[in-house]
């Protein structure tokens, strides 16, 4: 099965086209769910009337099948209200010792970011869909989707730091440790949630990086959608996200005799083509689709913009765009260094900054930071210097001597 997610900047037509290929995708026979995490079903709108009742397309994912696809909305604030309720009803004890009165599901409001965690769980729900070639999952605009991804990555670290499994004490011991500690010791629950918790980002985490999930992103070629995308480039390259493609969205015709569609067409085909041969995207496919000159409704609206080369994509074996590591050269005979190479095309030096923590790496780029783990070979190393240079971030690292194995 594969996995299509599909992100850009704010108003650039992404959830037409997530349907335009999700109906697209069905019509060459493919099993397809199309998940969306937007308020208001919009794609209601787009993929046209029910043509059957709500069915079950994952444990705890329900799906309405419309114009040959399932397509699934994601209830945020549902989900924050039955996991909220349940996290209370496991501390009862806690809160019962602090005089606090338990909130019922009734007045209980979503917080933000409750949204992001609603979409990472149903996209792994809908990843595991029994009989499903095809998962489209309309992501929120490109900055927000960025930090949705690295989502389940950064609380799994934050878990590890907070919680660390190795620090669990016996249950038979805790009474004894709070005795010498003089603070009571965290409740078994508390670590068992903590593992329930690292479990699913886990899962979701496999989802995302997996070779079978690819990144589609959507554009309206001009000059704000092009410094949106070049931000929002910055920031999957350092979560080592790569995209499969970017789709110039709601292209005007050329050869017009009116002199405003006539500029805005060259406008258009500039971006485009800057898009599709600069380093920014390492060449990768830009797909055209045409302007119908109005909003797009219903599936033939959508048949109309399914006609771009490329739009449905292949579903058996792995993306041809697939996580890399970060390579690390080895220039130990020729400058006595270890070089750390770390791809962030389109990034300026004044927008970057690195401090070394121990064995992580803190690394800001533009408005994202990201903390990585040094490999085993530079942790006995330390950072004598870093240059940008053609969309490069190159890290140098010096052995430190009382670390480094001596050569014989």
């Amino acid at each position: 099965m594969h996995t299509l997610l599909i992100t850009g900047p704010g108003g650039a037509g992404r959830t037409t086209v997530a349907a335009a290929t999700a109906l697209a995708a069905a019509r060459t026979g493919q099993r397809v769910l199309l998940l969306s995490g937007d308020p208001g079903d919009p794609l209601a709108a787009l993929v046209g009337e029910p043509t059957g009742e709500p069915v079950q397309a994952a444990p705890g994912l329900t799906a309405v099948p419309a114009a040959g696809v399932l397509v699934a909305r994601v209830d945020s604030g549902e989900e924050f209200r039955e996991e909220l309720v349940a996290l209370q009803e496991r501390g009862s004890a806690l809160l019962g010792m602090v005089g606090a009165r338990p909130l019922g599901a009734e007045e209980l409001t979503e917080l933000p970011g409750a949204e992001q965690f609603a979409l990472l769980r149903a996209l792994r729900r809908a990843a595991a869909a029994p009989g499903t070639d095809l998962v489209v999952v309309d992501m929120p605009p490109l900055h927000q989707a960025v930090a949705t991804l690295a989502l389940p990555a950064q609380l799994r670290r934050y878990l590890a730091r907070l919680l660390p499994a190795e620090r669990q004490a016996a249950r038979a011991l805790r009474p004894v440790l709070a005795q010498l500690a003089g603070v009571p010791m965290p409740a078994q629950w508390v670590y068992e949630a903590a593992a329930r918790w690292d479990e699913e980002l886990a899962a979701v985490q496999a989802v995302v990086e997996a070779g079978t999930t690819s990144l589609r992103l959507v554009a309206e070629p001009g000059p704000g959608a092009d410094a949106a995308l070049r931000t929002g480039l910055l920031g999957l390259a350092l979560e080592q996200f790569p995209v499969g493609d970017v789709v110039a969205n709601r292209m005007v015709p050329q050869g017009s005799p009116d002199p405003w569609l006539a500029g805005l067409a060259a406008q258009q085909e500039k971006y485009a083509a800057q898009w599709a041969g600069a380093e920014l995207t390492e060449d990768m496919p830009v797909l055209p689709l045409g302007h119908l000159g109005r909003d797009p409704v219903g599936p033939e609206d959508m048949a109309r913009l399914t006609g771009a080369e490329g739009l449905v994509p292949e579903v058996s074996g792995e993306t041809a765009r697939t996580r890399r590591p970060w390579p690390v050269e080895d220039r130990l005979a020729e400058d006595g260094v270890l070089v750390w190479v770390v791809p962030l095309p389109g990034a300026h030096k004044r927008d970057l900054d690195l401090i070394r923590r121990g064995d992580e790496l803190l690394l800001a780029a533009g408005p994202y930071r990201r903390i990585v783990s040094l490999p085993s070979a530079l942790r006995r190393c330390t950072v004598s210097g870093a240059a940008l240079a053609d969309g490069q971030l190159r890290i140098r690292f010096t052995p430190d001597p009382g670390l480094w194995p001596r050569r014989p």
